[in-house]
């Protein structure tokens, strides 16, 4: 079963939480930690790699944290978990199939279903996941802002 890494999930909860908890501050990292059930060390470097991607922006300081970079409405799931699976393919080995059914069948099959799901990703917005939070009864600690520039 194709199956996203632990890593990928946590930037999308991470990111879902900020959006889903945006007010006038930053969220800070222990609070997302706290909600999450995550050690902070871990979350800190994959918030990281969502800041270097252009989704969150990290501000510094006492009351510093995490913010989106651009409305949820303009961030794609897809954007999360490219983000997050690049760092993955980083650390990863790539395996080469060895035989040619490997290499004319599988391999282009797999990619196929990989193109289909990143698309269907594409196609599913942070505010979508924020609306069906909402209607799913989760609670948030404040609907007061979506981004700040």
């Amino acid at each position: 079963m194709l199956r996203l890494s632990r890593k990928t999930l946590l930037a999308l909860e991470a990111v879902i939480d900020i959006a889903f908890n945006a007010r006038p501050e930053p969220v800070q990292a222990k609070e997302i930690t706290a909600r999450q059930g995550v050690p902070q060390r871990y979350l800190e470097q994959v918030m990281q790699q969502l800041v270097r991607a252009g989704i969150l922006k990290g501000v510094r300081g006492p009351r510093g944290g995490y913010r989106l970079a651009k409305e949820r409405r303009r961030i794609s799931v897809g954007d999360i978990v490219r983000a997050a699976e690049l760092a993955e393919d980083e650390s990863t080995e790539e395996v080469l199939p060895k035989s040619e059914l490997g290499a004319r069948i599988v391999t282009p099959f797999i990619q196929t279903l990989q193109e289909e799901l990143m698309a269907r990703l594409e196609a599913i917005s942070v505010e979508d996941l924020c609306q069906k939070a909402r209607a799913a009864g989760v609670t948030a600690d404040d609907h007061t802002a979506d981004f700040t520039i």
